[in-house]
């Protein structure tokens, strides 16, 4: 397994820009727009990181922005912690027979939701390429948030 980022909400994304590079001292290392989902992301290192931030090889922060304003209450600014796995359905099999809810299930063999005990919500990012839509993944239904 390997920790990839952790993904903050921004209202303002200019004034979140200038504190977390221009006084944190943070450094962008990519950014993504989607026009279809309407948001931004974008991807900060700190400095010593940059390197392999670029190679997806360092913890990142991911600030989203919605281009659509929406107040963030309870909590709910903050995001997700990410990671990379081996293998996306051996995890979420082993997870599941220890009592844990898979949220979003690995459907696309590629991306799931989990939820810590304290609400964290935990994505798990397949490896390389996604793995081919398997059951009983393909069919399971999301439950609750994330």
């Amino acid at each position: 397994m390997e920790y990839l980022h952790t993904m903050v909400r921004v209202s303002d994304l200019e004034a979140s820009l200038d504190f977390y590079c221009n006084k944190l001292g943070l450094i962008e290392t990519h950014r993504k727009d989607s026009e279809k989902g309407r948001f931004t992301l974008v991807f900060l290192a700190a400095p010593l990181n940059v390197d392999t931030a670029k190679t997806a090889m360092s913890p990142l922060i991911e600030l989203t922005y919605n281009w659509e304003p929406e107040s963030y209450t309870g909590g709910r600014n903050f995001g997700h912690l990410a990671f990379r796995v081996d293998d996306i359905y051996a995890l979420c099999s082993h997870l599941r027979a220890n009592g844990v809810t898979i949220n979003r299930p690995p459907r696309d063999g590629h991306m799931a939701f989990v939820r810590s005990p304290d609400g964290i919500s935990i994505e798990l990012l397949q490896k390389g390429e996604p793995l081919a839509p398997a059951e009983p993944w393909l069919s399971m239904e999301n439950t609750g948030e994330w």
